[in-house]
C-alpha cells in the first residue's frame, strides 16, 4: 500500500509540497492582524498601559488581602491566578510584539532602500553637475573676459586715432611739388 503513495503523500519525502491551508471562511487578513498587532504593541508600550497594570495588580493584591475570603477571587494560594494571566498575556503579547517590530523592521527597509536610492541619483546628479562646471570653467578659458575686451577695443581706438591723426596731418600738408 506504501508503494501506491506519490511522493507528496509518502511521509518519507519532506513536506515541500504539504502545507496547511485554512478554510475560505478562516482566512485571516495579514495586512489587518499586523495592524491589530502594531496597535497592540503600541499600546503596551504607552505609560496609560503601565498604569492599568500597576492598578490592576495593586488591587488584586490589596483584594486577596483585605477582603473577606467569601468574596475573594477564586485563588487558592491569592496569585497562582493572577500569576496564571499574568503568563497568559506575556504569552501573546511576545509574538504580537514580535510582529509589530518585523512589521516596522519591514517598513525601515524600505525606507532605508528609498533612502539609498536618492542618495544615489543626488550623487550622480551632484557629479554631473561638477563635471559641468568643471567643463565651463575650461571653456572660459577661451571666452574674451571684459577687460580683455577692453583692452582690445582700446588698442583698436588708439589705432583708429593714430590712423585719424595721420590722415589729418597729410591733409594740412601741402602738397609736395610736382
Amino acid at each position: 500500500m506504501a508503494e501506491n503513495l506519490t511522493p507528496e503523500e509518502s511521509l518519507s519525502t519532506p513536506g515541500s509540497g504539504r502545507r496547511f491551508v485554512l478554510p475560505k471562511r478562516l482566512r485571516i487578513d495579514s495586512e489587518a492582524f499586523g495592524r491589530f498587532a502594531e496597535w497592540i504593541a503600541r499600546y503596551m508600550g504607552s505609560p496609560a498601559f503601565l498604569i492599568w497594570m500597576t492598578l490592576f495588580i495593586a488591587f488584586w493584591i490589596i483584594w486577596n488581602f483585605v477582603a473577606p475570603e467569601e468574596i475573594r477571587f477564586d485563588d487558592p494560594s491569592s496569585f497562582i491566578l493572577l500569576t496564571f494571566m499574568l503568563s497568559i498575556e506575556a504569552a501573546y503579547s511576545a509574538p504580537l510584539i514580535l510582529l509589530a517590530q518585523n512589521r516596522q523592521e519591514a517598513r525601515d527597509r524600505l525606507s532605508f532602500d528609498e533612502d539609498r536610492r536618492i542618495a544615489a541619483q543626488s550623487r550622480a546628479d551632484t557629479d554631473f553637475l561638477a563635471r559641468e562646471i568643471a567643463s565651463l570653467r575650461a571653456q572660459m578659458g577661451e571666452v574674451a573676459t571684459r577687460d580683455f575686451i577692453r583692452s582690445e577695443i582700446r588698442d583698436q581706438l588708439r589705432d583708429l586715432l593714430a590712423e585719424l591723426d595721420k590722415a589729418e596731418g597729410q591733409q594740412e600738408d601741402p602738397e609736395p611739388p610736382q
